[in-house]
């Protein structure tokens, strides 16, 4: 939250709302982080929870009170302490609001006695090779790719170069799916101030706003759960009408991207929102990774900061962490990871249960830069 002001060159006194996000934790530990890491001004403070999603849910709601005129400045901030292991259930005494989307895993390919979330994204990717005959070293290919970007990222967690042989000879978590392809257990934190064109002119922030060109918010469609698809049980019909209505709103389409940071919570995740994102034709990821068009000299750098996979992922944090990375790459700020002449980025954040935001970015004044 200090570094977002210090960036922007504001007192907190200017911040007039704030969303802050976390999954793990006490009701209003917004007001804990906040009161005694920035400051005491009585605004209102609205805590976020959304899993996976929650950091850009934040950022989505920080959004809309400013373009709703109903605040000049806000800060979205987001966190997470997680505990050891793979994500639990916290609470065994009422539904889990994730018990449809198991059912569909359930019925198509069974429960496995191994971590809930890695079996479900691992049987998404099943389907995809049962559907157009993946090889599931692609699913490899993109860890491997993402584990070699995070040794330019200083904030990644992982920041070590694995062999792509390493990826598929480490330890298997479920089915193909090693741990090289998954996301760790994170803490981290995460923020962004929003304010409006008003305010970035009367602080005369013009060569360093980014603006949010367009941003979609969907939950799960009736297809979730109707077509018995791991897949669409992941999400990809969300993703897939998000982005649609996205490009939509912005007037430009993925070939008008540069750089993006999307959600791979696991390998195979990564290789299906390049299809859901409209990246390319539905079972045509594979052609896109032999064209190396999700890497540096390809056509778009797909997760420059390692992703979640080498970055990691705490869970409150990552959507704000994707936004950061977005405006530093935008903002010619990215180090050794700059992607050449970044001018358009597209943010992807996904939570199972379910959310998803998908976001386009451009600098908000270009001559100004």
């Amino acid at each position: 939250g200090q570094k977002a002001l210090a960036d922007a060159g504001i007192p907190y006194s200017a911040v007039q709302q704030a969303c802050v996000g976390y999954v793990y934790g006490d009701s209003t530990c917004g007001q804990r982080a906040i009161y005694h890491g920035l400051g005491l001004t009585g605004i209102p403070i609205i805590n976020v929870n959304n899993n996976c999603a929650t950091g850009s849910t934040a950022l989505f709601m920080a959004r809309q009170l400013v373009e709703g005129g109903l605040a000049d400045c806000v800060l979205a901030l987001g966190f997470e302490r997680m505990a050891k292991g793979s994500l639990a259930s916290g609470f065994s005494d009422r539904t889990n609001p994730m018990d449809k989307h198991l059912e569909i895993m359930i019925n198509k390919y069974g429960l496995a006695s191994a971590p809930v979330a890695p079996q479900m994204f691992a049987n998404a990717g099943k389907e995809h090779m049962e559907k157009y005959g993946t090889n599931p070293e692609y699913f490899a290919k993109i860890a491997w790719k993402n584990h070699s970007h995070s040794t330019n990222n200083p904030y990644s967690q992982f920041q070590k170069e694995y062999t792509l042989d390493e990826v598929l000879h480490s330890r298997k978590i479920f089915d193909f799916l090693t741990v090289l392809q998954c996301c760790p257990t994170s803490n981290g934190a995460a923020a962004a101030i929003l304010a409006s064109e008003a305010f970035v002119k009367r602080h005369k922030l013009q060569p360093k706003a980014v603006e949010i060109l367009a941003q979609v918010m969907a939950t799960d469609y009736p297809s979730t759960f109707e077509e018995n698809s791991c897949m669409k049980m992941v999400g990809y019909d969300m993703t897939k009408k998000a982005a649609e209505k996205c490009f939509e709103k912005a007037g430009l389409k993925p070939t008008d991207v540069d750089v993006i940071e999307l959600h791979d919570c696991f390998s195979v995740n990564e290789f299906i929102t390049y299809e859901a994102l409209g990246l390319c034709p539905e079972g045509r990821a594979c052609d896109l990774i032999d064209r190396g068009d999700n890497t540096y000299g390809g056509k778009w750098v797909i997760n420059p900061s390692g992703g979640l996979i080498s970055k990691g992922h705490p869970l409150g944090a990552t959507g704000l962490a994707q936004c950061a990375e977005l405006c530093w790459q935008l903002r010619g700020l990215a180090g050794r990871r700059q992607v050449p002449g970044a001018k358009v980025a597209l943010q992807h954040n996904l939570g199972l249960g379910g959310a998803v935001v998908v976001t386009l970015y451009g600098m908000g004044f270009p001559g100004a830069a």
